[in-house]
């Protein structure tokens, strides 16, 4: 079964219409594109089964291209297969049209150089960072198994799909494929497929130069399935590679592919030179002589192979929906529950007792730290929330992550029911791992020390460019994490998190804001976040009404206001645990007739989204003695500054000391803050 007829031509329509696109862009990446071709149509004709009239279909299998730069593989295919953006199959509803595959790279094209998530149906994930693809489709595995185990019953298989990834030399390089892979063997889930493009070439030239893994044994050592293909043009041995991976239920599948980069270009078949740079007016003339390709003709669209992609995989794909569709009418007679939180899921809604049992602390209550309340209100929700889901980079006990009910337990190889997921010391795969999930609509978090942060940045970059919504919760807030030193106190990190655009970023200052946060944050679907917790204890603010969503929901309010109800002298904005030095100062400042409001910035994202009225109202102009005071960075305050604005902050990466020892160090005390508020008062407003 060498290549012929119409698998040779609808093959080289991948190919040209890849080669094409690139030169047209005068931009891109044509050899993977050209190399793939075969594993990519042999994978959709006759192995992937995904409806092209339903992208959301909750049963579909997932691709990912994790070597992103080769895109147009993925556009061609999109394009042949008649992948529709609607219920409805014409030419104005494609998902990619010629129209965009000829604007390749271009403004407002549907074909971007890299492919992304929600601009062009049927991308299922944003990838571009190499080894990004391949983690998050652990996530999507991790999902797959977890619905699998609580939504299949008595040989209704509702829940079933595969997750194909196609990844290079570079995704394998990234230390993040370790992460993953080592998860992904030890979880066994063998739902994942990937297919390895081992080309041997790098931007650099030959991988030789910085790489010689033995990829099989490495793979073997995580408990996968290996296989490997040495000709990707004999469809025989792709055909026994995808067959291997159907036909294997108990680990996880690596197909190597021994190839050529940029197969059937004379000149730089085998180089460097087909990675990343069109082939170039005469290369692609030649390259076409040798696919026995029109070679003065652009775009060109046998109508044989669209008719061949229209017999096998879109028939395909809508008969396998229809019997799925069939089989779910018996399944919501038999199941009404469960049928309607699998529609919950895929809609991304959360059930209508989300909320229930979720009552606030009393001013009572003794001081707790922000970290255990967002534990609790985290095991109420999960009780509540079937599908929320998640763990930490092996920090659950100081993280106050754990869910302890009855019925939690961790998610295992022999538990896929489980709910507590434990990521191993791998916080980069971590925030990949809860893209995958958020991208099946699972409830996801996740959690480290916030100086740990910057392990994890790549996913959540990615979590933001999706506009997915994970939960990332970063405990061990400031310098009172104390003894353990500079490398475990956040400096930058929150002032990092407020600058990414779509992270909302919360600190709260106690624990009924923690309540109010995570009411927030459950609900909003578009928005990755950010909870940022203390590690020691802190009050319960006795102020009465303060602690509720609609304060939070507003990114910012007024705590408390002169006694006298005079217009303040200063405003002291805070936030975290910082907002109960200024609680205290503000007592004693009052009663020495210095009028103080108190304004607790608890997610800068939100509160810079209020109306100009609501801000002024919060933050009034025409105040300008302000004093702000955060246990971090100043980078990212100074919106908030006029010019008599002081700061109490940190600019150096700390020390090693106890907590009352770094506190007084730095002026994080009540005297100090007494003392530059009595100053500022000597301040002509002039």
């Amino acid at each position: 079964m060498i290549l012929k007829n119409i698998q040779t031509l609808s093959i080289n329509t991948i190919r040209t219409l890849s080669i094409d696109a690139i030169q047209k862009a005068n931009s891109g990446h044509p050899g993977a594109a050209m190399s793939l071709s075969p594993a990519m149509y042999y994978l959709w004709q006759n192995f992937l089964i995904f409806n092209p009239l339903n992208h959301t279909w909750v049963n579909r299998d997932r691709y990912i291209l994790s070597n992103g730069h080769a895109s147009m593989l993925l556009y061609s295919i999109l394009f042949l297969t008649n992948i529709s953006n609607k219920h409805k199959s014409n030419l104005q509803h494609l998902s990619t049209s010629l129209h965009d595959i000829k604007n390749f790279r271009q403004i407002n094209s549907k074909c971007p150089g890299h492919p992304e998530y929600k601009h062009t149906c049927g991308i299922e994930c944003t990838t571009g960072p190499l080894a990004q693809g391949i983690a998050t489709s652990v996530g999507i595995g991790i999902a797959q198994q977890w619905m699998k185990s609580y939504f299949n019953k008595n040989n209704m298989h509702i829940i079933n799909f595969n997750i194909y990834v196609f990844c290079g030399d570079g995704c394998l390089m990234e230390g993040l494929s370790h992460e993953a892979a080592s998860l992904a063997g030890h979880f066994q889930l063998y739902n994942l497929c990937w297919i390895y493009d081992c080309n041997n070439i790098t931007i650099e030239g030959k991988t030789d130069i910085t790489y010689s893994d033995n990829i099989k044994q490495r793979f073997k050592s995580y408990n996968w399935n290996v296989y490997t293909i040495n000709n990707i043009n004999n469809l025989t041995l792709i055909h026994k590679a995808y067959m291997n991976f159907i036909k294997n239920k108990n680990k996880p599948t690596l197909i190597i592919v021994n190839n050529k980069i940029g197969f059937g270009s004379p000149n730089k078949e085998n180089t460097s030179n087909a990675h990343g740079s069109p082939l170039g007016k005469i290369e692609t003339l030649l390259t076409k002589t040798n696919y026995n390709w029109p070679k003065y003709n652009t775009f060109t669209i046998p109508k044989e192979v669209i008719t061949h992609f229209k017999n096998g995989f879109y028939k395909r794909g809508i008969h396998q929906q229809s019997v799925w569709n069939n089989m779910f009418k018996k399944y919501k007679y038999h199941y009404p529950k469960l049928s309607k939180h699998l529609q919950l899921i895929n809609n991304n809604i959360l059930p209508d007792n989300w909320h229930k049992n979720i009552t606030s602390f009393n001013i009572k209550t003794q001081h707790m730290s922000t970290r255990e309340a967002s534990g609790y209100i985290l095991n109420q929700l999960s009780q509540n929330i079937p599908w929320l889901i998640g763990g930490s980079a092996d920090l659950s006990p100081s993280t106050k992550t754990i869910l302890t009910y009855k019925n939690a337990q961790n998610f295992s190889k022999d538990n896929q029911s489980g709910k507590n997921l434990c990521f191993g010391i791998r916080e980069n795969s971590m925030s990949s791992i809860l893209n995958g999930l958020s991208l099946c609509n699972m409830k996801s978090y996740g959690s480290t020390f916030l100086t740990f942060m910057d392990y994890l940045k790549p996913g959540l970059r990615l979590s933001c460019i999706m506009k997915l919504d994970p939960i990332y919760i970063f405990t061990h807030d400031s310098i009172s994490v104390g003894e353990d030193g500079p490398t475990h106190q956040p400096i930058e990190h929150l002032s990092h998190l407020r600058s990414i655009p779509n992270l909302i970023t919360f600190r709260p200052a106690d624990a009924n804001e923690v309540i109010a946060c995570w009411k927030i944050m459950i609900q909003l679907t578009s928005n990755p976040h950010a909870l940022i917790l203390s590690r020691q204890s802190l009050p319960i603010i006795k102020i009465k009404n303060l602690n509720n969503t609609n304060n939070i929901i507003c990114g910012a309010y007024i705590l408390c206001d002169p006694i006298n109800n005079t217009e303040p002298d200063i405003i002291f904005i805070s936030t975290g645990s910082e907002i109960h030095l200024c609680i205290q100062a503000y007592h004693i400042l009052s009663q020495q007739n210095i009028n103080i409001r108190i304004v607790n910035i608890i997610s800068f994202e939100l509160f810079n989204k209020q109306s100009e009225k609501y801000k002024n109202y919060i933050l009034p102009k025409h105040i300008t003695k302000r004093i702000i005071i955060e246990q971090a960075s100043i980078f990212g305050w100074h919106q908030y500054y006029t010019q008599h604005s002081i700061s109490i902050t940190i600019n150096n990466f700390g020390k090693s000391a106890t907590m009352k020892q770094l506190q007084k160090f730095y002026n994080f005390n009540i005297k100090h803050i007494i003392n530059i508020a009595k100053k500022q008062m000597h301040i002509n407003n002039t």
